[in-house]
């Protein structure tokens, strides 16, 4: 166990290590615990909770309770708006805090912590909190003497499983929606990462969220996770993670009550660097959306078309940048902190000896940095075709693929031919570009001249196998609500 550190020193020390269910903070049953591991050192942060399926029953039956007999789904929707306001202000009252066990648990630089991931948090609660009393159904006109409405109702318990990446940014994206809806939740978080989660789960007590209503468990998805995806009485699953995982989730569901089910998956996207662009401004683009959060990222920019036009000074440009970028403590002042755990860098490290031996050029990195904590050098890939595994699979990492294009539509049938569908990015100046591109691309999200934009309105989501629905946004909703059709006869109606 890691020596607390001095006063001052920057460096939080965790205090809440236990689940929340039925509004309160305990123990697993059974007293069980499992290691948190500091990706910087490779040594335990603390002991948390691990929650098995006997505190998924119990978590599932305080959400089932809050549902049919508590207040939550039956208050107004301006009133549950309120509360999730003031858990909002609470999150951001914490915000350093948040911020820096967020750092500690998964290794990304504090500067986005900071910076990104906790303040995109709090803003997603907010943003749902507006919706919590904007939520109606329809009036609709049909034939004979009928006056015919729908309402939209929640749907009831909720299990969410989140991942490692964005931890509480994922936890935001699923809760804030579906209590925003009037649902109940049990969350179940990445073994991994399960430190702000657990925080947020000691303010939403705070907050005045009703007992039962949110539950947080941390634990082990092969446990926990596939306890709450099988659950009889669980009415939806929501689900981000790897799109294998995400198969597991969705057989789960149906083989036990045919629950519903949202899945944000994995993805492979395409970024596209047109002819007659700015080189180093596409370098800066290019990078960006690579080698953001450690390329730990489902939306990453990891396979990098490039006109061959401009390839030449584009592959020397960001294979310098990549060599630039500073790798070391994310309490520090680097780019890019270690990946979350041995097994992630490990897995890195294979996918960028295959690209060796498959016979890629290696412009820069490579290597692992360092021989403490779980580093990996900025890896860039050129001449990359379409048979190497880096080119095709979801490598979760700092490891950059570069192939030419010359022609269009040719690129865009490139592009496309990928089981996956999450984003895409575009680098152009000629808008007739830009159209054929962002229309002719087969993903749920494209990015023209920027990338990793996720403000809380934009719907968020994939076609193919990178998964079903759509997270943030007013699309969220849908997730999360029932439409109960109501029809009733009407008699000496001034209109029809």
């Amino acid at each position: 166990m890691q020596e607390p550190p001095p006063e001052g020193g920057g460096v939080p020390v965790p205090t809440q290590t236990k689940l929340l269910i039925n509004g309160e903070l305990v123990d697993a049953v059974g007293g069980k615990t499992f290691p948190v591991i500091d990706p910087r050192t490779e040594l335990p942060i603390c002991e948390v909770a691990e929650a098995t399926a006997a505190d998924v029953d119990i978590a599932v039956a305080a959400a089932r309770r809050a549902f049919d007999l508590g207040p939550w789904p039956k208050m107004s929707g301006r009133e549950r708006g309120r509360i999730l306001f003031r858990f909002a202000d609470l999150l951001e009252a914490h915000a350093e805090e948040l911020a820096a066990l967020e750092t500690l648990d998964n290794g990304k630089p504090l500067f986005f912590s900071r910076n990104a991931d906790i303040p995109l948090s709090i803003d997603h609660f907010r943003y749902f909190a507006g919706w919590a009393d904007k939520i109606h159904g329809k009036t609709i006109p049909v034939d004979g003497d009928l006056f015919a409405y729908t309402l939209h109702e929640p749907i009831g318990v909720v299990g969410q499983i989140t991942p490692w990446n964005f931890p509480l940014l994922m936890a935001a994206w699923k809760v804030a929606p579906a209590l925003a809806c009037g649902n109940t939740v049990v969350l179940k978080v990445a073994e991994q990462t399960p430190l702000t989660a657990l925080r947020m789960g000691e303010l939403a007590i705070e907050a005045g969220i009703p007992p039962g209503v949110l539950n947080v468990l941390s634990g082990f998805g092969e446990t926990a996770g596939a306890a709450l995806s099988e659950h009889m009485d669980v009415d939806k699953v929501a689900f981000t993670g790897s799109t294998e995982v995400g198969r597991t989730v969705m057989e789960a569901a149906a083989r036990s009550n045919l629950k519903k089910v949202s899945l944000e998956l994995g993805g492979k996207s395409p970024v596209i660097v047109c002819e007659g662009v700015d080189v180093d401004f596409a370098v800066e683009q290019a990078s960006y959306a690579l080698f953001f959060n450690h390329g730990q990222c489902c939306a990453a920019g990891s396979r990098c078309y490039v006109h061959d036009s401009v390839y030449d000074e584009f592959v020397a440009k960001v294979a310098a940048k990549a060599k630039e970028r500073r790798v070391g403590d994310p309490f520090g002042d680097v780019d890019q902190g270690p990946q979350v755990d041995a097994d992630q860098m490990k897995k890195v490290m294979r996918y960028i000896q295959l690209g060796k031996e498959q016979g890629a050029t290696l412009l820069a990195g490579g290597g692992r940095h360092g021989d403490e904590g779980y580093y990996v050098e900025p890896t860039v890939f050129g001449d990359v075709q379409e048979h190497h595994d880096i080119w095709n699979d979801e490598i979760f990492g700092p490891v950059m693929s570069i192939a030419k294009f010359s022609d269009l539509d040719d690129v865009i049938a490139r592009a496309n031919r990928n089981a996956y569908g999450l984003a895409a990015g575009v680098i152009s100046n000629d808008l007739n570009q830009v159209n054929t591109l962002t229309r002719g691309l087969r993903a749920g999200t494209v990015w023209v001249n920027t990338h990793n934009v996720y403000d809380a309105a934009m719907p968020f989501g994939g076609y193919k196998q990178s998964g079903i629905g759509r997270d943030k946004g007013e699309y969220a909703l849908e997730n999360y609500l029932e439409v109960k059709t109501v029809a009733m006869p009407m008699e000496g109606a001034a209109w029809k």
